[in-house]
């Protein structure tokens, strides 16, 4: 597939966001700066920050607000303590330079031996656009020890022994995961009508709640190869094909 789409964090959102149906499936976001910082960690405990043009979970900044008034900072394996929010800016400013960053609720994923978990969910269609998008392979990133992003993986798991692993749900759990999947290419389709593949990830909170994490545009296929099943990764080759 050539076909070069944007890959940014922030217009994706606002593409999603535009669909009634999934926007409750949406983490709130903002485009980060002063106002947005202050007011995002006012209203949640712990913030996450991702570049909009970012990949593989590089350069993402987890800040949780602490008791104290002051702020923890997790980014990549380091932490460190923050006084207060203008300081938390220099610092950003200081380490990420001029890159344009989104602000989102941190999300409290489902765990499996302790390590959060997503769900990668690839969708689909052929390239007649009149086609319907279809899943064509699922599965689950485990987050190495220590790390808080999936990215940082070395585990992929079946998508369905993941969910029964971290005691979430089962077959009716996925359904809505994969169904959550479609309509959220469908958002996308409008704004890119020539857009045939999506690698979403999916988190599922503590409660069971599906949230849409973000859609992968070239998605990387090789955790598909590596899944016992490999009319899997044939049926993703195929629908690339046709």
């Amino acid at each position: 597939m050539s076909m070069v789409f944007q890959r940014d964090k922030w217009l994706q959102y606002r593409a999603l966001s535009s669909v009634p149906l999934i926007t409750g499936q949406l983490p709130e976001t903002q485009l980060l700066d002063k106002e947005t910082l202050h007011r995002m960690l006012l209203q949640h405990s712990s913030v996450v920050l991702k570049p909009c043009n970012g990949r593989y979970g590089r350069d993402i900044v987890f800040i949780e607000h602490l008791p104290s008034g002051s702020y923890r900072i997790r980014n990549e394996n380091n932490t460190h303590t923050i006084q207060n929010t203008d300081e938390l800016l220099y610092w950003l400013a200081e380490t990420y330079k001029e890159r344009e960053y989104i602000i989102q609720q941190r999300l409290h994923l489902a765990r499996i031996q302790q390590r959060p978990f997503d769900l990668r969910i690839m969708v689909q269609r052929q390239k007649d656009i009149s086609s319907p998008w279809t899943v064509t392979g699922t599965y689950a990133k485990v987050a190495s020890r220590g790390y808080l992003v999936t990215n940082v993986t070395n585990r992929t798991i079946p998508a369905l022994k993941a969910l029964h692993l971290a005691h979430i749900g089962g077959r009716k759990l996925l359904h809505q995961v994969e169904r959550t999947s479609l309509l959220a290419a469908k958002a996308l389709e409008v704004h890119y009508p020539e857009l045939r593949q999506v690698g979403f990830d999916i988190g599922i909170d503590t409660k069971a709640r599906i949230w849409i994490i973000e859609g992968n545009y070239r998605p990387d296929l090789r955790p598909f190869r590596r899944l016992k099943d490999a009319s899997v990764y044939r049926r993703i080759l195929w629908y690339q094909k046709h």
